[in-house]
């Protein structure tokens, strides 16, 4: 009696862990199928899931308008970007502390879509200064850095520094009521999508964010 029990509870257990994989695969199914990331419309990265029918849907925060130069010495603004999904970030070439890490993450980002020509990564100089184009350039050959999928920009520095406080929110609310005269340092990376949209922000140094970033980079590819 006790091994036809002990019989039964092993296929009762069996029957109920085959219910319980089912479920995980259509659970795993539903959610890959309706995935989306969120809008982000404000400096304090509320995340908002904004439908197509909703009327907010038109007034969604897009980036504006600019155009600065890059280590090739190429013109990049908003037309050349039209239709890309893109990572954002603000560096500078001597930058001794969390640079060399955030490029060198931003590295596997570039590795990991290097044949995808609608991922694109761009890096704005805060120090446009002393960042030249030969300097970018240089920069570049240092780094493995891609010219036709990574762009290192230059230009003037009033014009990045209000691109990336207000239009990007790279230092969050804190850079809202900043000016030019106050440095722009930030380890955060910005994922805009093909519309010019802000759809994540995270840490550069981080590599675990990174691997984060190059999925989201694959859902925004679907869209």
């Amino acid at each position: 009696m006790a091994l036809f029990q002990l019989k039964a509870a092993y296929r009762m257990v069996i029957k109920k862990i085959s219910y319980i994989s089912l479920f995980i695969v259509a659970l795993h199914s539903c959610h890959s199928k309706n995935e989306q990331l969120p809008f982000y419309n404000t400096a304090d990265f509320t995340a908002e899931w904004i439908n197509k029918n909703d009327p907010a849907y038109a007034s969604i925060h897009t980036i504006d308008c600019f155009q600065f130069t890059d280590q090739s010495g190429h013109l990049i603004n908003q037309d050349s970007l039209a239709g890309h999904v893109y990572i954002a970030n603000f560096f500078f070439t001597s930058c001794g502390s969390i640079c060399p890490k955030m490029i060198n993450n931003l590295g596997m980002v570039q590795d990991s879509f290097l044949t995808n020509d609608a991922v694109k990564l761009i890096s704005f100089s805060v120090m446009p200064w002393a960042d030249s184009v030969k300097r970018l350039h240089e920069y570049a050959e240092t780094h493995h850095i891609h010219n036709n999928k990574w762009h290192l920009l230059t230009g003037d520095k009033t014009k990045i520094y209000i691109l990336g406080r207000q239009s990007y929110f790279s230092e969050k609310k804190a850079g809202l009521g900043k000016d030019s005269s106050e440095f722009l340092h930030t380890e955060s990376i910005l994922l805009i999508d093909k519309k010019s949209r802000i759809r994540g922000i995270y840490a550069a140094t981080d590599t675990a964010q990174i691997k984060r970033v190059i999925a989201d980079i694959r859902i925004l590819l679907q869209e």
